[in-house]
């Protein structure tokens, strides 16, 4: 039984899922049923091996070269998952890949799952920009980067869970010991801020570098594929650029001690704020739109390229010339409403559904080309390469936003 062998580290497991908990729960039952499948093999081989014997006699059959027989009992000798103790460099990577990839799923459809149903305003969907069979497509890139981005993230949990990092699980092992008092909860409190700091500056300056033309392309363009994104945008990126764009967070358990619970709490928070900001949604007017970086923020991001880079707060944007600050103008929904009003006052009353849909086929269509058409003599070339595409966005179509 691979459960029988302790877990044991150089220091505290910072991962509490990859302590007793997961190998009681789940691991050492799933790596149990992991055996050599050539052992298995080899023992059927072996019960039938007068047939065999016999079968060779009388059709004259030659055995195997010498080679080809060491090769195979190496196989069969080899051990199987369910050998490996818990402390196997090979079973932690394993079980954090299971753990971060079902994490990040359940996380993704989840947040976001609920933040499209019951946040997300589906009139969005009335938009030019807003593309045919958008929210599967956002959902289906965003799980082709899941699996890639979780191995690349692995290593990063790895080196925690053997050790390596800052983390600390109890006040007892942090900076001030078990005697801190007030300063050890003050130290908390400081290295939260910290994170939020380093991150927030950090990644600003990751996603001006993915902006440059000669990363943006192959790096950042398949994220600004949706001008008009949903909450299923939110993790629909080139798996490098992700990656790229998460090193600061996993850094910075290696800078600086912080606490386990701490860390993970700030880590989770961190994907929910990124779905969170990819509704789409313009709220502004609000003094807070000065300091934080919010929806409406990232939504001017996607619609123009060139502005609010920032993660959660608008400091780095007004140092490096890049700030925009959302106004009523600037709703993308204005333009969806505004077409709708016409319509209704035409027929005297409010529009179903089915003629809210006619509505968007009639006029948004044509839109949508006359749009497509001006992107080629009038644009703004954003931040990106001069093929076009959707990197160009028409002076017309800031007018109508």
């Amino acid at each position: 039984m691979s459960g029988d062998t302790p877990c044991v580290y150089t220091r505290t497991n910072s991962q509490f899922l990859l302590n007793s908990d997961f190998d009681e729960l789940i691991g050492d039952a799933l790596y149990d049923k992991l055996q050599n499948p050539f052992a298995e093999g080899a023992s059927a081989a072996s019960t039938s091996s007068k047939w065999v014997a016999l079968a060779a006699s009388n059709l004259s059959y030659s055995p195997p070269p010498a080679s080809l027989k060491s090769f195979t009992t190496y196989l069969a000798e080899l051990p199987g998952l369910d050998h490996l103790p818990r402390d196997s460099i090979v079973r932690q990577s394993l079980s954090l890949c299971l753990i971060t990839y079902v994490s990040v799923l359940l996380m993704y459809f989840g947040v976001a799952g609920f933040s499209y149903y019951f946040i997300f305003d589906h009139r969005m969907k009335l938009h030019p920009r807003f593309q045919k069979d958008q929210v599967r497509r956002e959902i289906q890139h965003s799980l082709d980067a899941i699996g890639p981005l979780t191995l690349m993230t692995v290593p990063w949990f790895l080196g925690d869970v053997r050790g390596y990092s800052k983390m600390y699980d109890t006040m007892a092992e942090g900076p001030f010991g078990a005697e801190g008092g007030w300063k050890a909860w003050a130290y908390m409190a400081f290295s939260i801020a910290l994170f939020f700091w380093f991150t927030d500056i950090t990644i600003y300056y990751i996603h001006r570098a993915v902006h440059l033309p000669i990363l943006y392309k192959k790096l950042h363009k398949p994220h600004h594929r949706w001008v008009i994104p949903t909450p299923f945008a939110s993790h629909a990126f080139h798996p490098v650029d992700g990656y790229f764009q998460s090193i600061p967070y996993h850094a910075a358990a290696y800078l600086w001690p912080i606490h386990k619970t701490t860390w993970i709490a700030s880590f989770i928070a961190v994907n929910l704020w990124t779905v969170f900001i990819h509704d789409s949604d313009m709220i502004s007017g609000h003094f807070l739109e000065h300091y934080i970086n919010g929806p409406a923020h990232h939504t001017l991001h996607h619609l123009y390229f060139t502005c609010n880079y920032g993660q959660y707060f608008t400091l780095m944007d007004k140092a490096g010339g890049s700030f925009r600050i959302p106004s009523k103008g600037d709703d993308p929904l204005d333009l969806v409403l505004a077409t709708i009003a016409e319509k209704e006052k035409e027929k005297g009353g409010k529009l179903s559904k089915v003629e809210v849909m006619e509505v968007a086929e009639a006029h948004m269509g044509p839109l949508r080309r006359r749009l497509s058409g001006e992107s080629s003599s009038s644009t703004e070339i954003m931040a990106s390469d001069s093929s076009g595409e959707e990197e160009e966005v028409s002076l017309a179509t800031k007018k109508l936003l």
